[in-house]
């Protein structure tokens, strides 16, 4: 299994089993390292859909109650190999695993039950049982993957309207299931 990617660098594998191991193995670290301070901790992105292509990279949501435990985590996780990076995007807290150099993990804290907690679960169910728009998504970021290698950024801009579209989508599913 390659688990791995140099920062700013962006590479595609096929997928591998062994992302689902690595990442049950990561949460249950979590889980004893965080205890109460955490809600619940979920595989999510596209290491955690089963057929599609990732960057090699294990994504983990972590749910909390509030914002408010951040410093305490902090303090736990860097004791515990887990890297501290700020506040990646809005209403979200980052954590990285690997060295200077490449990123093994990304842990991503939210709102348990916010609209990230479940954009991030909406989206791996959804394209986990519905395998066309998946390999729609997938190959997608196997031409994105070759021609911005370099430029994560732009890599990561140019799948932003399909993201969009699949989470309109998995929102639909999701409310469907739950009638």
């Amino acid at each position: 299994m390659k688990l791995g990617l140099c920062r700013g660098k962006v590479a595609v594998e096929p997928y591998d089993y062994e992302w689902e191991i690595t990442a049950q193995q990561t949460i249950t670290t979590l889980k004893k390292v965080l205890g109460t301070l955490i809600i619940d901790a979920q595989h999510i992105g596209s290491t955690s859909i089963k057929g599609i292509c990732a960057k090699p990279i294990i994504d983990i949501a972590i749910g909390v109650s509030d914002f408010h435990v951040i410093p305490e985590m902090i303090q736990r996780l860097e004791g515990n190999g887990f890297i501290y990076r700020g506040q990646d995007h809005p209403d979200q807290y980052l954590f990285v695993c690997g060295d200077n150099d490449v990123r093994t993990h990304h842990i991503h804290v939210v709102i348990y039950g916010s609209d990230e907690w479940n954009d991030y679960v909406n989206m791996r169910d959804y394209l986990n049982s519905h395998s066309e728009d998946a390999a729609t998504y997938s190959a997608l970021k196997e031409s994105l993957a070759k021609q911005y290698s370099d430029d994560r950024g732009t890599y990561t801009a140019m799948k932003s309207d399909m993201i969009k579209e699949i989470l309109m989508k998995a929102m639909d599913w999701r409310k469907e299931q739950s009638i």
